[in-house]
């Protein structure tokens, strides 16, 4: 399959839209160097691009373009929960896992967020600690805070 990549910027926050075939593959924070593959404004990436500026200005809560992600079972099921948590709510890790049917892997669903390569799309930064502590994020704390305060102002 062909990869197509896209750069998106939100005040200091970087993104890399990434494209596999006819589905997005990743929206992830662009650290240092290109990705590996094509920078190229595909119709699908401006569509992506277009989705992400209505999001940050508070006129989209969810998003509606062709997702591909990769995992395991018990991954595909987090992601599923993930997606549930509506725009500007937050669950704790140990309630996700209960909707995961699986109460006791507070620790297995934190691992399955970080392996979440569709940040804001699939909203792993909508998961807080169980006293409602920011914890854990890979596009780091304060990241996770900027995207919950501009859900709580927009909500």
């Amino acid at each position: 399959m062909n990869k197509y990549y896209g750069l998106y910027n939100f005040k200091e926050l970087q993104l890399i839209i990434e494209q596999d075939g006819d589905a997005v593959s990743g929206i992830y924070i662009h650290k240092e160097g290109n990705p590996d593959g094509k920078l190229e404004e595909t119709e699908l990436i401006k569509t992506v691009k277009t989705q992400l500026d209505e999001y940050f200005t508070g006129k989209r809560h969810s998003f509606d373009f062709p997702l591909v992600m990769t995992g395991t079972e018990f991954q595909g099921r987090v992601w599923a929960e993930l997606k549930k948590i509506p725009y500007g709510k937050t669950i704790s890790y140990s309630e996700l896992a209960e909707r995961c049917g699986s109460p006791k892997a507070s620790r297995a669903v934190g691992q399955a967020n970080n392996r979440n390569k569709i940040m804001i799309v699939i909203p792993c930064h909508r998961v807080v600690g169980k006293d409602g502590s920011l914890t854990g994020y890979a596009g780091g704390l304060s990241v996770k805070k900027l995207l919950l305060e501009l859900e709580k102002k927009y909500s």
